[in-house]
């Protein structure tokens, strides 16, 4: 089901999209709940359309929510191509004008959506979180700043090191400003050398992932995490792009780590 409610933190009037499994339904059920980051150009549809993860939520027992990937609405500034702007909120809280009255996706998914699905669904507070891509980033950079919020941590084809490709580079000079000290606050390669729970990482790429060498650069967080010894299960996955497929491929072994984790 997709559901819409108004945001206080975002200013505007947000999707996101629930899954409840059939053991949602018992009496006095609380549930684990799932959270779910999609990529750059996505909204709430594209997960829970293609993915494939219903049957494996259902086996185990797991709300999955998936909200939007950014505000938006009338008065929501937006800019020229996919990657900045509506479609694009990299979830960081901005602080540059004009972005930062509504692009605080942090907030909104570390804390308002929870509280909203928390207090409106049979959800429990042990939660997860994954995403693809700008949302592998989200996944990664979130549990690391948030020690104990999550039981566990996954990504697919995540930005590992935002703070040095384009996407990263040109969202987060615009989101965040010119200070590069302060980019390093949503970048999982600087994340891990100061966090203080060794929350493991689970990270699946496609090796032949257009975007691998240019904009994903998992190498980096594989070598942050030995050098600051963080756990981390990295698997390159031959002959897989960076597309749904890839992820509907491997998301029952996802929602597995994730089971394991939430019912500890």
């Amino acid at each position: 089901d997709v559901y819409r409610h108004r945001s206080q933190v975002l200013g505007c009037d947000m999707n996101f999209a629930v899954y409840l499994p059939p053991q949602a339904a018992q009496p006095g059920a609380r549930l684990p709940v799932l959270y779910w980051l999609s990529g750059l150009t996505c909204t709430e549809q594209n997960f829970i359309t293609k993915a494939g993860a219903q049957r494996y939520a259902a086996e185990h027992g797991i709300i999955l929510v998936a909200p939007d990937t950014s505000p938006r609405g009338d008065d929501v500034p937006d800019a020229e191509g996919y990657d900045l702007g509506k479609g694009a909120g990299f979830y960081v809280n901005a602080t540059q004008d004009p972005w930062a009255r509504h692009y605080r996706m942090d907030d909104y998914v570390v804390r308002e959506l929870p509280a909203w699905v928390e207090a409106h669904f049979p959800a429990s507070d042990a939660r997860a979180i994954s995403g693809h891509s700008m949302g592998g980033h989200g996944a990664l950079a979130l549990a690391l700043r948030n020690p104990g919020r999550y039981r566990s941590v996954s990504a697919f084809a995540p930005i590992v090191a935002p703070s040095r490709v384009p996407w990263g580079e040109k969202a987060f000079g615009a989101y965040l400003g010119p200070d590069r000290e302060a980019w390093k606050r949503y970048d999982a390669t600087e994340l891990v050398a100061t966090a203080t729970e060794r929350l493991p990482l689970l990270v699946d790429q496609g090796g032949d992932d257009e975007f691998l060498d240019g904009q994903l650069r998992p190498h980096l967080l594989q070598a942050a995490c030995e050098a600051a010894g963080h756990p981390l299960e990295l698997r390159i996955h031959p002959g897989y792009d960076h597309s749904y497929y890839f992820i509907a491929s491997f998301i029952g072994r996802h929602i597995a780590h994730h089971a394991a984790a939430l019912s500890a």
